[in-house]
């Protein structure tokens, strides 16, 4: 799959920013032995021409994370396996500064994947910060799709669906990722961090 290293850029879950941003390019192309990406084995059918699968798999496109998500999606794969290199299963420890940056808002925010597991149950866990006045927002993930934050520092206003909540330093909250939702900082704020962890059960695909 896509392979994560400080290498040549290559751009992953939670759509693209209100802003417009793009998945962060800091990791490098497929290793030659890494197994590539196959649009013929897309479980569903992808709404992306091969030939953009096969440039963002050499790391010469810029996608957004929402791209990814339906790559990975559409491929029966979890994000992690989509953009991670090959670890060992019993154990992964990732060293500070070193998790894969998916996502930069335009003022400087960015979201880090920091660990994820393998199909069939995915899990994703996020270190997210926003600047003042950022914001980003979700399509819905795949059914079932469940999500949990908590914010570390300044206040983050969370908005699942319809409903809007403002959460402190301290705050967690649980809700759905299978349907729209988003993250922003209210204007006048200080910068936020939040902790976010991502479910996405049945996932059929494996490594390969």
């Amino acid at each position: 799959m896509l392979h994560h290293g400080g290498q040549r850029a290559r751009g992953q879950r939670h759509g693209a920013g209100a802003g417009g941003e793009r998945a962060d390019r800091d990791a490098g192309p497929t290793a030659p032995d890494r197994p590539r990406l196959d649009p013929r084995r897309a479980r569903r059918p992808l709404r992306h021409q091969p030939q953009e699968v096969i440039t963002i798999e050499h790391g010469e496109g810029n996608p957004s994370i929402a791209t990814l998500l339906r790559i990975s999606d559409a491929l029966g794969v979890g994000l992690p396996v989509l953009v991670d290199v090959e670890r060992p299963p019993a154990l992964t420890v990732t060293a500070a500064g070193q998790a894969p940056v998916l996502w930069r808002g335009p003022r400087g925010g960015q979201a880090r994947l920091v660990a994820g597991t393998e199909p069939p149950d995915v899990v994703e866990l996020w270190d997210w910060t926003l600047q003042p006045g950022e914001s980003h927002t979700s399509e819905p993930h795949s059914a079932g799709t469940r999500e949990l934050v908590l914010v570390l520092e300044g206040a983050v206003d969370l908005r699942v669906g319809e409903r809007t909540d403002r959460l402190q330093t301290g705050d967690s909250a649980a809700f759905a990722g299978d349907v729209a939702h988003g993250y922003a900082t209210p204007d006048a704020a200080a910068p936020a961090r939040f902790a976010l962890s991502v479910f996405q059960p049945h996932v059929p695909g494996s490594r390969s």
